[in-house]
C-alpha cells in the first residue's frame, strides 16, 4: 500500500474517531484534532528522518523535539527554519547542534501550521493549534 493511500485512509478513519470521542465540540478542538492528524503525517514524511518518529533526535546530530528548551523559546524561529532551514549553532536542552538543516520551501503555510501543531502538541512541548494565519505573519519576517 502506498504511503499516500495509507495517510488518507488513516486520516478518514481516525478523524471521525477523534471527533466521536471529543468531549469538548467546539470548532476550535476539532481543528486542532485535524491539524495535529495531518501534521503527524506530513512529520513522518519530511522531518521524522533526522528528527526521529520518537521526537527524540539524532545523537548529537540532530536535535531531539521532544521536551525541546529550544522550541518552547524559539516558536518564531521553528516556523522559519521549516520552510527555509538554519544554519549555525543552537544550544538544545543545553546540547550544541551545529548541523545545516535544509528547509523545505514547498511547505505550504498550512502545512507548516499542520507539523507545528503536531510537534508542539506532543512530547511534552507547550504550544497547541498553530493557525495557519499566525504562519503566514512569522514566514513575511523571517530572514529580516
Amino acid at each position: 500500500m502506498s504511503g499516500t493511500l495509507r495517510g488518507l485512509l488513516l486520516f478518514v478513519f481516525l478523524v471521525p474517531l477523534f471527533l466521536a470521542c471529543s468531549k469538548d465540540s467546539n470548532s476550535q478542538s476539532v481543528k486542532t484534532q485535524q491539524y495535529f492528524v495531518e501534521g503527524e503525517l506530513l512529520y513522518a514524511k519530511h522531518c521524522s528522518n533526522c528528527h526521529r518518529p520518537s521526537g527524540k533526535g539524532l545523537g548529537r546530530l540532530y536535535p531531539p523535539l521532544a521536551q525541546s528548551d529550544y522550541m518552547n523559546a524559539n516558536f518564531e524561529d521553528v516556523i522559519c527554519l521549516m520552510k527555509y532551514g538554519k544554519q549555525g549553532e543552537i544550544i538544545v536542552n543545553g546540547k550544541s547542534y551545529n548541523k545545516f538543516m535544509p528547509g523545505i520551501p514547498s511547505l505550504t503555510e498550512l502545512e507548516i501550521a499542520e507539523i507545528a501543531t503536531y510537534i508542539y502538541a506532543n512530547w511534552g512541548n507547550k504550544q497547541q493549534l498553530v493557525e495557519t494565519q499566525e504562519v503566514g505573519k512569522i514566514l513575511e519576517k523571517c530572514n529580516e
